[in-house]
């Protein structure tokens, strides 16, 4: 059985799905997840089952809470005992517009997935970890994938900045909490990453990378993020938490 044991949510495809693979390459039993029982999460199982590690399907809402506990046993019951949470699950909003008018079935989503969902598996997922003995060698870690947008306002998008700032700020509140009991969190905030949910804009933002938007200039890919939750949750960052990572090719820094 492997020591280390993650749980990565909307790991059906895009960062998610990337996630899970860089954590497979570092030997971690995988629980991958989506919504729905369908061709993506099977494809996604398939492609973590060929690195050689233990891996399962996990289907479940993480915006449905009351179910929280029931997944996370049965996951621990397929692959062990988990010592990561990757919250990755995230939407976008239903309309991108101006802000005054923007509707309530909108907030309401990006809310309750981007930002309850999020604190409540980590909540069952924390309380967990607490009430059985700690392997002394394992890396216990909570890493939560918010976005630029927690502090870079985007207009169209309002009602999901919302959500990322409140998770960010989540991510914190966590990291004050968990640290006496040496489990890590991290706030990863991917910029312009080329996924499903930024195809729309992605061109444009690609040219705008090249024009100097960010310090790199080019759009990130999956496997950028990836890598940077894998190396959090491997501990490869010894004596950090809390740290908000900014996956962003530089674009949030100040300049003249």
């Amino acid at each position: 059985m492997s020591r280390h044991a993650a749980l990565v949510t909307g790991s059906s495809r895009g960062i998610g799905l990337a996630a899970a693979v860089a954590l497979a390459r570092e030997g971690f039993a995988i629980a991958v997840n989506g919504p729905q029982k369908d061709a993506d999460l099977q494809s996604a199982l398939e492609t973590i089952r060929a690195l050689g590690v233990p891996a399962m399907a996990a289907a479940f809402d993480v915006s449905d809470i009351d179910t929280h506990e029931e997944h996370l046993s049965a996951i621990e019951d397929e692959i062990g005992p988990l010592t990561t949470l990757v919250n990755n699950a995230g939407v976008g909003v239903l309309q991108r517009g101006d802000l005054l008018e923007v509707k309530e079935d909108s907030y309401d989503r990006c809310m309750t997935i981007n930002t309850k969902a999020m604190f409540f598996l980590s909540q069952a997922f924390a309380k967990r970890l607490l009430a059985r003995d700690q392997d002394a060698d394992a890396v216990h870690s909570i890493v939560n994938v918010t976005s630029s947008n927690a502090v870079a306002v985007a207009v169209p998008r309002a009602e999901y900045c919302a959500s990322k700032a409140a998770a960010a700020m989540i991510s914190k509140t966590f990291a004050v909490r968990l640290g006496q009991e040496n489990i890590a969190v991290y706030d990863v905030q991917p910029g312009l990453i080329a996924t499903e949910m930024t195809a729309p804009v992605i061109e444009m933002y690609d040219q705008r990378a090249k024009d100097g938007l960010t310090l790199f200039p080019r759009v990130g890919q999956p496997e950028d993020v990836g890598n940077i939750i894998a190396a959090l949750a491997s501990g490869k960052l010894p004596y950090t938490t809390g740290q908000v990572i900014s996956a962003d090719a530089g674009m949030l820094v100040p300049r003249f």
